[in-house]
Order: C-alpha cells, then sequence, then structure tokens
C-alpha cells in the first residue's frame, strides 16, 4: 500500500462534497468555507421502519400476469401499492433517517484553505491561515465504538449543534416524527430526538480545552439516552490515534498490493477502497445506496435503501479481489436473517414452500419499497446476490459455508424461477414474464417474454448449482441440466450477419442480444442488463464463433445509442463490458470519463453527471444524488484491468493499456482459489506468479509477453493461448518469459 493522500481545496460548498469518515456505521462528512466547517453525520442503521408493502397472496404471477395482458395499469397500482399510501402523517416507505450536524466556527482571522485525508490511518487534516501562520484542525472517528468522533484544533472560537428536524424544511415533521429535545451543559450541547415506531437517537458535542468531543448514540428509553449524552467523557486523542492506525493497519494490510499507470485511476482505486472500508467493515451495518454518508437535511434519495438489480452488489464488487471476504458477511447475514420473509415472498408469488424471492428495493428488514411492479418481480435480483454468495465460497474456497447456507440459498432462487419458466410444445422453456431492470420503467409495456437479463442469471445459478453439487456431494436436480439444455442463453433479435457498412450498424438486420423478445436497444439506457450474460454473469463465450456476428451487431448498436441517458454507475460496468468487447484502452477511458463527470469537487461519486452536457442524467435541476455504486465498481473495474475471468478461464492483465510504463499485482485472489501476481510494461507481461489455496487447475489464457513463455512439464494446452495446468493446495507457480 502507498502512502495516499486525498487533497481539496476549500471552499467545499454542500454536503456531499465534504472529506469522509466512516466506521461502516457512523458516517462524517466535513465541509464549509471561510472561518467554519460543518461536520455532517449520518448513520446507515437509522431507519424509520414505517410504511412499504406488505407482500401478499394477491401479488401472485397469475394475477401480475393477467393485469399485464389486459393492459389493465390502475390494477397492477392497486397490487403493489404501498401500506401507508395516502395516509397523512404516515411515510409511503420506510427510510432512513438524517441525523444533523456540527458547525464548528475558527476565531476571527481564520480561513479555511484546504483538506488533506490520510486514507492509511483514517486522519483527517484540515488546513487553515491564521492571521499568516499555517495550522491544522485534525479530525479522527472511532472505527471501534462506533459512536465516538474526536476534532482536535487550537482555534475553535464557537460550536453549535444543529438537528435535522430543523432543518429539513418540514420533512420529518410532514410524517409526524417529533421534535428534538435540546441538550445544554456548560461546556457542551446536543439534543435528543425518538421516532415513532424505532429507537430513538441523539448527538452530544463536549469541549474539552483544544479537543472537540462529538457523541451519537441511540437507545428506545429516551431519558437514558439523555443520560448518556450529558455525561459523556473525554475522548482520548492518543488513544484514538493508536486506534486507527491499528485498525487501518490491519486493513490495508490485507489489500494486495498495486501498482497503476495512470494517476487518475490511481485515486479512484485508493480512494475508493478507504470508502470501502469506511463502509463495509464486517463489524458494522451492511452498507446501502450511500453507505454511512446520509445527508443531514433531508431524507436520503431513494430511502438510501438496499437496491439490488445492480447497485448493492456493485457496492460490494471490491471485496473479493482486494481480499476482504469478511467485508461481506454482514450483507450476507442480513439476507440469510430473512430467509422466513423471502420464503414467504415465493410463497405468495408462485405458491410454493421451498423457494427465495426477493424484491429489487427494500429496507433493512426485508420489506418491500413497493410501487414498482418491475422491479419487485426482478428475481434476478436473488439470482445476483446468490452469485456473490457463491463467489466468495469460490474465491476464499468455503466449503463449509457453501454447504451450510449458500446451496439451500441457490436452490430456494431456483425453485422460483422453475415456477416462472413455462415448457413449450416443442419442449423448449421459455420466461414468459420477465423485465429488465428500468427499461421502460413501470409501464404497462415494460416486459416480455426471456429478458436477456434474466436468462443470463438462471444460466449463471443453473452453473453455479451443478458445481455446488459436485463439490459438495449433494444431488443434482434434473431442471438445472435441462435449463442449460432449453433455456435460450440470450434473446436474440433478428437474424443473420447483418449489416457490413459500421456505418449502418444501428440500423434494423442482422441479429443481436435484445432486451426481452421482440425488443432490441432502441435507446442509451443506464442499466446495460442485456450484456449481463457477458459481465456480470459471463454466460455468454466471447470466442464462440457461432456467436461472433451476434456479438458485433450488439456491441455496435450499443456504441451507436451512446452514453446520453447513463448514470454514474453505468461507467465501470461499461468499463468492464468494454475491456472484455474493446479492450484495455477503451475501459480506461471509461473510468477516466467517469472521474471527470460523475464525481464532484470533492471527489464523492454521482448518481447524475457533475454539470450539463454529456447524458440527460445531469438534466433534471434536482439536488446532487450521491451513491457509492459507482465509487466502488470502478474499484472493480480497476481490479479487473488485472484478474477477470471469462468462462473459468483467468485472464491477467487484460486490462492494462499498452501506454501504461509499469503495472502490476501481488497476490490478488481470483476465482478457483487462486492468488495471482503479475508485472506488465507498456502491455507485454514479464512475470506471472500463481498460488492455489486449495487443489485446482489453473485455467489460463497467457497475456502478451516479449518472449515466448516456460510452462511446466504438467502444462496442456487446451485452445489456442489457453493451458491448463494442475496446482495443489499451498503451490505457488512462477511463470516467465
Amino acid at each position: 500500500m502507498i502512502d495516499f493522500v486525498v487533497k481539496r481545496n476549500f471552499p467545499l460548498p454542500r454536503i456531499q462534497t465534504g472529506a469522509v469518515l466512516g466506521n461502516s456505521y457512523l458516517g462524517v462528512m466535513v465541509w464549509g468555507g471561510g472561518s467554519s466547517f460543518n461536520i455532517s453525520l449520518g448513520c446507515s442503521a437509522l431507519w424509520d421502519h414505517r410504511g412499504g408493502m406488505e407482500w401478499t397472496e394477491k401479488q401472485n404471477l397469475k394475477n401480475i400476469h393477467a393485469r399485464l395482458l389486459a393492459q389493465d395499469i390502475e390494477g397492477m397500482r392497486e397490487l403493489f401499492r404501498n401500506t401507508t399510501a395516502s395516509i397523512p402523517g404516515q411515510p409511503n416507505r420506510p427510510s432512513l433517517v438524517p441525523v444533523g450536524r456540527v458547525a464548528v466556527n475558527l476565531k476571527e482571522g481564520c480561513r479555511l484553505e484546504n483538506f488533506q485525508l490520510h486514507i492509511t490511518e483514517g486522519l483527517l487534516e484540515i488546513y487553515y491561515d491564521c492571521n499568516g501562520e499555517n495550522r491544522i484542525a485534525a479530525l479522527r472517528l472511532d472505527m471501534e465504538d462506533k459512536g465516538n468522533l474526536a476534532v482536535y484544533c487550537s482555534d475553535i472560537a464557537s460550536f453549535e449543534v444543529k438537528d435535522s428536524y430543523s432543518m429539513s424544511n418540514g420533512a420529518l415533521e410532514k410524517i409526524s416524527i417529533p421534535a428534538p429535545e435540546l441538550l445544554k451543559s456548560d461546556d457542551g450541547e446536543g439534543f435528543v430526538n425518538s421516532l415513532p415506531v424505532d429507537p430513538g437517537f441523539g448527538v452530544f458535542a463536549k469541549r474539552f480545552h483544544h479537543l472537540l468531543s462529538i457523541r451519537f448514540d441511540r437507545d428506545a428509553d429516551m431519558a437514558a439516552l439523555k443520560e448518556r449524552l450529558l455525561n459523556m467523557k473525554e475522548c482520548c486523542w492518543s488513544d484514538l490515534e493508536k486506534e486507527n492506525k491499528a485498525w487501518w493497519g490491519k486493513y490495508w494490510s490485507d489489500i494486495p498490493k498495486t501498482r497503476i499507470g495512470n494517476p487518475a485511476l490511481e485515486e479512484l482505486y485508493w480512494f475508493g477502497l478507504y470508502k470501502f472500508g469506511a463502509m463495509t467493515d464486517c463489524s458494522g451495518w451492511p452498507a446501502g445506496l450511500q453507505g454511512p454518508w446520509i445527508e443531514d437535511n433531508d431524507f436520503p434519495p431513494w430511502s438510501g435503501d438496499y437496491h439490488f438489480n445492480i447497485n448493492i452488489e456493485m457496492c460490494y464488487w471490491p471485496a473479493f479481489r482486494a481480499n476482504r471476504p469478511d467485508n461481506l458477511k454482514p450483507v450476507f447475514k442480513m439476507l440469510t436473517d430473512w430467509l422466513p420473509r423471502l420464503r414467504q415472498y415465493a410463497r405468495h408469488f408462485v405458491n410454493i414452500d421451498d423457494g427465495i424471492m426477493l424484491p429489487h428495493a427494500v429496507d433493512d428488514h426485508g420489506t418491500c419499497m413497493g410501487g414498482f411492479w418491475t422491479g419487485c418481480i426482478d428475481h434476478a435480483c436473488a439470482a445476483w446476490m446468490v452469485q456473490m454468495m457463491y463467489d466468495y465460497c469460490d474465491y476464499y474456497s468455503d466449503e463449509a459455508y457453501l454447504r451450510d447456507t449458500v446451496f439451500d440459498f441457490m436452490k430456494g432462487v431456483m425453485r422460483v424461477f422453475q415456477e416462472m419458466i413455462v415448457r413449450k410444445e416443442d419442449g423448449s422453456l421459455e420466461l414468459t414474464v420477465s423485465s429488465s431492470p428500468e427499461y421502460r420503467g413501470c409501464s404497462m409495456n415494460a416486459w416480455g417474454a426471456n429478458s436477456s437479463f434474466q436468462l443470463a442469471a438462471i444460466h449463471r445459478l443453473a452453473e453455479n448449482l451443478i458445481t455446488a453439487a459436485g463439490k459438495i456431494g449433494a444431488k443434482c436436480d434434473p431442471f438445472w441440466h435441462e435449463v442449460l439444455e432449453k433455456l435460450p442463453k440470450a434473446s436474440i433479435w433478428g437474424e443473420g450477419e447483418g449489416p457490413k457498412d459500421i456505418r449502418e450498424a444501428w440500423l434494423e438486420g442482422g441479429a443481436e442480444i435484445g432486451l426481452w423478445d421482440g425488443l432490441t436497444l432502441k435507446e442509451s439506457h443506464r442499466h446495460h442488463s442485456h450484456l449481463a450474460g457477458i459481465c456480470p454473469f459471463d454466460t455468454l463465450d466471447l470466442e464462440d464463433p457461432a456467436w461472433q456476428h451476434v456479438f458485433d451487431n450488439t456491441r455496435k448498436r450499443w456504441i451507436a445509442n451512446g452514453m446520453g441517458q447513463w448514470s454514474g454507475w453505468s461507467m465501470p460496468w461499461a468499463a468492464m463490458l468494454h475491456c472484455r468487447l474493446h479492450g484495455a484502452e477503451a475501459a480506461e477511458l471509461m473510468l477516466e470519463i467517469y472521474k471527470r463527470t460523475y464525481t464532484n469537487e470533492g471527489g464523492a461519486s454521482l448518481h447524475d453527471t457533475a454539470f450539463s452536457g454529456f447524458s440527460l442524467m445531469g438534466e433534471w435541476g434536482r439536488s446532487e444524488v450521491m451513491q457509492m455504486d459507482a465509487a466502488m465498481g470502478a474499484v472493480a473495474a480497476i481490479q479487473d484491468m488485472f484478474v477477470q475471468s471469462r468462462r473459468n478461464v483467468l485472464y491477467v492483465g487484460a486490462g492494462i493499456p499498452k501506454w501504461w510504463e509499469d503495472a502490476g499485482v501481488e497476490k490478488m485472489p481470483a476465482p478457483g482459489g487462486f492468488r495471482v501476481s503479475c508485472d506488465f510494461k507498456r502491455g507485454r507481461c514479464s512475470r506471472l506468479e500463481f498460488t492455489a489455496t486449495r487443489d485446482n487447475v489453473l485455467k489460463l489464457h497467457l497475456p502478451v509477453s516479449e518472449k515466448r513463455w516456460k510452462l511446466p512439464g504438467n502444462a496442456e494446452l487446451f485452445a489456442p493461448g489457453k493451458v491448463a495446468i494442475p496446482m495443489k493446495k499451498g503451490e505457488t507457480l512462477v511463470l516467465e518469459n
């Protein structure tokens, strides 16, 4: 790990432009200008659990299909109406609740200049000028006692604790959240705020000479909470420094050493990995759309919930190749804790007792947000999350978890698909009712048979089930093999090879991957879901000769439709697709565009563009929308440049551009339980090293090198440029040329 420091200049005028600290529970954003800075607090566990949709027997597949065929939009709305819809004083859906802020005013003659965030130890330094003298205010967040924050500064003139209720312009009052009780002592101030059905919360800040201690806490007993906050003890700065250095030192010691040949991508990578650690630690709360960095003056966009049609998956992608498997466990545990509810959803949807169904948007209890019917029935959400559970077992050789938990979870997800799939007269299988994420929204034509996104998810699930059964000695269901043999891998739109003239690539004609049967990609769309068989589900073989014209036509239309309706998280996903379809240079460009276009002046990742003129997602006129998916997706896309798998073959350095002078990685985890090291100079590989964490066969695509690779005697060439090498657990193999 390099000693990377994130630097930004003041003023930072908005909450989400601030410097960030986080401990997977409490999120801190420091922003401001002139002689004052704000410490905005958010909490990833502070839910108001009222509202949402109770999934009942009426929301079954038969009823849904009938309403779709009848174009009964009012009937569909009634099926998926929120429980508390239109009830005065009640929220439509659950939401994370804003906390508040501490506003700090420095002495006269002080002016903020910049901040430096030392990601190696979680130290935030604010540099300011005080009557011509350079000085520093330092902030640290406790990574263990998750409600503690401290500011060390010799020039604090005053501070004020502001509650979210008074800053929300009536938003909290509108849904019956009561006003807070303000707290005051000789050297501190704060508030406590009860919630209608959930434990309340409070913030208190107390000054101890040059140290400002800040405490966030929760309790259902408001009197006890008030007493604890008023009697809070001074934070010991030296103890906090020691704890921060130890915690972050351990975190970074696990991360593979990586050399990136592009400074712009280098910041995306290291700053992204810092944020990943700050929002997903195994001792904290599962990260939703914004992690713990929730605005302090309003409810967060989309309630800050868990979106499982790409966003949460993307938030957790870095864990696999960052050697941080434990960071996945909170979100996996959350899913398994929901099992009774997920089985109930499956029971109501397709009338089975052994199924598991996960709607696309839920709170931390698994309550469906409701309203958006296409997302509610998007069963690929469950398949995608269970793929990640399976991948964890594969990367980290956790056969016990695969046998005891994941295998049954996979079977439950497949059982729902089995009930959704129809056997046609010719014996083939069809997914009659399906959608592609957010394409056509929730209109009555936002569905069709054989969504390519859903098909890819089903095929990946079937392959994983068959492989898992072999690993743990379980019996295979014949239906899984039927899926691979009789269910289409993708919905193919059009026929033949299509136009040869690339200028006509977007015209009708030629077979390509469609959204669903009868529909191709007609416009720019932020979800690249019809391409999910390429990435992330990896069910389509890009080197299959029979599919070459399909891939060629598909990618041409995708490019021709452009990026005019893409969101921030579209870019890293596109980088991973381009890496496979077009190569390293195109992948690098997508990430550079993302950094320039979808991050703000503080480096926060945005859903919409930071300025007008690139995408319609920057033309809404709405407030700044920060989400963590794009930032984490960028980390994963950079990891992908070094190590990726295609149809069970490892590709090392496939995304490293030829102009990078020096690039490499040490001991990066890979599918199959391997750890990969490599060195590249100007696009050519000089060294490969693999360590096996279990007995397995290394299947490798040999990267471009100056000379011929020297292979061991047991290496077998099974395709042009591809070798299979059996390895034993603990064995290290070094390939040189």
